[in-house]
């Protein structure tokens, strides 16, 4: 692994805050995404879309390890790095673009396996992982390193205070899992906060995301310590709600929080428009 500090050094660049640059520079971090990326029994079969190459550190990882590996990298001081170190590596394609506007699911192809990773600017989280959600369809997994308190709220269960609309929607799409934690002082520069990396696999059975399921997940946790008799209150008549809320197994005078995504669906599908 080469060290992304001395990469930086020698083309005089430095990381950018603007781009909420964190470069990974502890091997056994890289060394585990990349084993969760691909796994063993997926060795040259695999193909890998990774947001945010940065330095290519992972990069070579995964190389190492799939059929093809697509780095898209937005910061063009960094392109021209990434296309030199992998100038010889025929199973490695740089892309410069932006992930959240990227023609992700031509990247990805029809062939399966197909993964999703990156580590995540932690002020694009959750439009990436929106973008995740959106292309649950084209992958075998995602494997993302986000903060460690996003991380909390991803995997938190219904009556937890950490429970949410994020771990609400996550959970109509995929199954989530902690890989590792991964602390400050693995990055360069450090950042403010500690780090996980997730697994993310895609459910057999998905929950349509339609507008009616996301206003009764987010009107639910609007005002999350009050009843669904109240946060559900601009969705429907009396009588709608409540067969929405017998539709989802519970009552109105439970509260969001303690209801699981299957059940906001349920309460979804039984309501009008």
């Amino acid at each position: 692994m080469t060290d992304p500090r001395s990469i930086l050094r020698q083309a005089g660049l430095s990381p950018k805050k603007s781009f909420g640059q964190n470069f990974l520079v502890a091997p056994h971090a890289t060394e585990a995404i990349a084993r969760a990326c691909v796994r063993d029994d997926e060795l040259g079969r695999a193909m890998v879309v990774e947001i945010g190459a940065g330095t290519g550190v992972l990069t070579a990882e995964l190389a190492a390890r799939a059929r093809a590996v697509v780095a898209i990298e937005r910061d063009r001081d960094l392109v021209p790095l990434l296309t030199r170190a992998f100038a010889e590596r025929a199973n490695v394609r740089i892309v410069e673009a932006d992930a959240v506007t990227a023609p992700l699911a031509d990247l990805l192809g029809d062939e399966p396996p197909r993964v999703l990773c990156g580590n995540l600017p932690y002020q694009l989280t959750g439009r990436l992982l929106s973008l995740a959600t959106e292309h649950a369809a084209h992958l075998e997994r995602a494997v993302f390193m986000v903060q460690a308190e996003v991380g909390d709220r991803i995997l938190a269960t219904p009556g937890t205070k950490e429970y949410g609309a994020l771990s609400v929607f996550v959970a109509a799409a995929f199954e989530a899992r902690r890989v590792l934690k991964v602390s400050r002082g693995c990055f360069y520069p450090a950042p403010d906060v500690e780090s996980c990396v997730l697994e993310l696999v895609p459910r057999s059975s998905r929950i349509e995301e339609t507008e009616r399921f996301r206003a009764v997940v987010k009107s639910a946790f609007g005002q999350r310590r009050k009843t669904l008799r109240n946060t559900w209150r601009a969705l429907g008549t009396r009588e709608e709600l409540e067969a929405a809320a017998q539709a989802a197994g519970t009552t109105l005078d439970a509260r969001g929080e303690t209801l699981t995504a299957d059940q906001f669906a349920a309460a979804a599908r039984a309501l009008p428009g």
